[in-house]
């Protein structure tokens, strides 16, 4: 039951529901991501995260709690993240912003895109 709704979870985050526009601009460097998501929270349906400057990941998909680090590194936000007891892995991901909106793209950017609300 529990690979099922981690599945669930997992394509949650991988498929946006808005497709990527021309507003998005690419996020470079840390600073600017830092100060993209300070103080606030990441949110779309089932799942609460926050992002901290010094490298925290909290929050809650579903009814389980989230959890990991992140770096920056060659422009990629790279993070370590767990769902509960499972380990979602090690992924560097493209960042673009517009506005109260921030997509994150797996492998690089060449992956599947999870779109966010900043609040």
């Amino acid at each position: 039951m529990m690979r099922i709704a981690t599945l669930s979870f997992v394509a949650a985050l991988a498929v946006s529901a808005t497709p990527v526009l021309a507003e998005f601009t690419k996020v470079d460097d840390q600073s600017e991501f830092v100060a993209l998501v300070a103080g606030k929270e990441l949110k779309r349906p089932f799942v609460n995260l926050e992002v901290s400057p010094d490298g925290q990941i909290t929050g809650r998909g579903a009814a389980w709690p989230v959890s990991g680090e992140w770096t920056w590194k060659d422009g990629f936000f790279c993070r370590d993240l767990f769902w509960g007891e499972d380990a979602l892995g090690y992924n560097c991901q493209e960042v673009k912003a517009a506005g109260d909106r921030v997509i994150f793209t797996s492998d690089q950017g060449a992956g599947d895109s999870a779109e966010f609300r900043l609040r």
